[in-house]
């Protein structure tokens, strides 16, 4: 939630998870001063490796946080849908959303042309239990989409929910 500089930015590149928090959190090999001296370019800590920076651009942080509640709140929520250790299975939730709640508009997401764009977000909230779709990565590489329901429930267009 700090800065990390030097050769201590190589652990958060190799760790599952970095949280940053947006205009506290920087990491950078060596620091806008040094860059400056050598590039002559000026660049800001922000620019150079703030969170906005690391989630979007490089791709070493999963999270930019707009505050350390935030943060540590979203940490908290990660945890919650993780084993406590690799023998176990991740935890498994009650699913809170209605088991009834079928969803028409899913038939009609994915158009029938596979040329024609449609968003992978829609199909997958349509399919989850409400409020579970905890998505990583959400600034980096759009083109994918990383992220963890929190139930078993699986749902269709035709069927209404069908606990796992």
């Amino acid at each position: 939630m700090g800065p990390c500089a030097g050769g201590a930015v190589y652990s958060p590149a190799i760790t599952d998870f970095t949280f940053m928090v947006k205009d506290t959190s920087h990491m950078f090999i060596t620091g806008p001063d040094v860059i400056e001296t050598v590039t002559g370019e000026e660049v800001s800590f922000e620019e150079l490796g703030g969170a906005v920076t690391h989630s979007s651009t490089s791709g070493v942080a999963h999270f930019a946080e707009e505050s350390e509640e935030e943060a540590l709140d979203d940490i908290a929520r990660l945890l919650s849908y993780l084993p406590a250790n690799n023998v176990e299975d991740p935890p498994r939730v009650e699913p809170w959303d209605d088991p009834e709640r079928a969803d028409d508009e899913l038939a009609e997401i994915v158009p029938d042309a596979p040329r024609k764009p449609y968003d992978m977000k829609d199909v997958i909230g349509s399919v989850v239990d409400e409020g579970s779709f905890f998505e990583v990565h959400e600034n980096f590489a759009k083109n994918v989409v990383v992220a963890s329901p929190a139930s078993t429930a699986t749902r269709s267009a035709s069927s209404p929910t069908t606990p796992a």
